[in-house]
């Protein structure tokens, strides 16, 4: 009763102490490739009107289809001119994802899982670091959008969430490649029976997804090389399946997704040159760095796999039986975390590639769920300061992460960056 009193205080607390460091993560981002393809394609759209209906290059394939990554960046500056505009956006719907998934905890359990989840979601250097002008950045939005209209339909129908359910995945299509993990996600909901179907819904969200597809089919039409990959390497559907090792990868990442051993481009990549000391002082720091934050990564796997251990234990014989009865709300949250699982399972078995972190980024908010609710039944008698304690350790890898990281740096402004690169690539051209 305590803590639910303070909640909201703490909640508020901590959602701006988050948009804080997704400002500054955005105004300290490096542009590079995967930036300057959106914001040529945005810009392209809102200074002369010359859409771009198909997205960012993908690896081993061609670019991802539609036009919402034109969209999301044209949208927002023709609505005020300025290149914080698609970011402020982007942190939006990283908001919402936040707000999404809240309010199926909260029809679940008490305040004590929201405040964990709420520590290790929306501070997490997992998280904050896709504060960048990146289309896998747009992914938790639609993530916590497919949950959220499944869980509403977990009783009885509704067009509205069906509706919804089919258009996340239809959206995030047109972001990543990974949307097939959502799409498998809803086959295992229905094949457990775990969702109760609008099928007039289904339909029409199928039919909003079509539509907004027809530019991009007309762009391939007229070009088809935008359906395929410019350097062909020989791989094709089913080759991580064959080589084992993508899969085993996968899971890798997966139990990393729930623990402190975060992306490499965030944690091996700090130089310490800003603090203009000698280049012997710079590689004290760097080495001490990197000793403390493997360390506690290493650490935090084992605690992620006994998590997930953990997990496994609460579902076991429920996880095939079709008909199985689902007893109660934290079994349905269960499962579908493992209707996740099952989705990266198969797209690393489908992939021509080797996935990176972001490859599976999509799935990042229900592999910490396994860890929430460890948490929840085993530390109670230490959560305030184990919260604590993550909270500061979450502030200073991020405030490291925007400052000195392969994809940020203390020494980059964004905003005049973007301003020189629009300059010379759009309005000169």
């Amino acid at each position: 009763m305590h803590l639910e009193k303070k909640f909201i205080v703490l909640q508020i607390l901590l959602l701006s102490l988050g948009l804080l460091l997704s400002l500054f993560y955005a105004q300290h981002q490096i542009l590079t490739g995967d930036q300057t393809q959106m914001l040529y394609k945005g810009y392209m759209g809102a200074y002369k009107h010359i859409w771009i209906n198909y997205g960012n290059a993908a690896s081993a394939v061609g670019n991802v289809p539609g036009s919402m990554i034109s969209y999301v960046v044209a949208l927002p500056v023709m609505l005020y001119d300025s290149p914080m505009s698609p970011m402020l956006f982007l942190i939006f719907l990283h908001l919402g994802s936040y707000f999404f998934l809240d309010n199926v905890l909260k029809d679940i359990y008490k305040t004590d899982v929201r405040l964990i989840f709420l520590v290790l979601y929306w501070l997490n250097p997992w998280f904050l670091f896709e504060n960048i002008l990146y289309n896998p950045s747009y992914l938790f939005f639609f993530s916590a959008l497919h949950i959220w209209s499944a869980y509403k339909q977990r009783e009885k129908s509704s067009f509205v969430y069906s509706l919804l359910h089919v258009t996340a995945i239809g959206l995030a299509l047109q972001f990543h490649y990974s949307w097939i993990i959502l799409s498998l996600i809803s086959l295992y909901l229905l094949y457990r029976k775990m969702v109760k179907v609008n099928w007039y819904g289904v339909f029409f969200g199928a039919l909003i997804v079509g539509i907004s597809l027809i530019p991009y089919l007309q762009a391939v039409m007229q070009n088809s090389a935008i359906a395929h990959h410019s350097d062909d390497t020989g791989r094709y559907i089913g080759w991580g399946g064959v080589h084992v090792y993508p899969v085993l990868k996968s899971f890798i990442y997966w139990l990393r997704y729930g623990s402190f051993f975060f992306p490499n481009k965030l944690i091996t990549s700090a130089h310490f040159d800003w603090l203009g000391a000698s280049h012997g002082v710079q590689m004290i720091f760097v080495y001490v760095y990197k000793a403390i934050v493997f360390s506690i990564g290493v650490v935090s796997i084992y605690f992620s796999y006994k998590a997930n251990m953990y997990f496994y234990t609460l579902v076991k014989g429920k996880l095939f039986t079709r008909n199985a009865l689902i007893e109660t709300k934290q079994e349905w949250l269960l499962l579908y975390v493992f209707g996740a699982l099952i989705g990266v399972f198969i797209s690393s078995i489908l992939s021509p590639i080797i996935f990176s972190y972001w490859h599976l980024i999509i799935v990042f908010p229900f592999a910490l769920m396994p860890v929430v609710i460890y948490l929840k039944d085993y530390a109670q008698a230490y959560m305030p300061k184990l919260l604590i304690g993550i909270v500061l350790y979450f502030v200073f890898i991020n405030i490291m992460g925007a400052i000195d990281s392969r994809k940020y740096s203390i020494n980059t402004d964004y905003i005049q960056d973007t301003k020189t690169y629009i300059k010379k690539e759009v309005i000169s051209n």
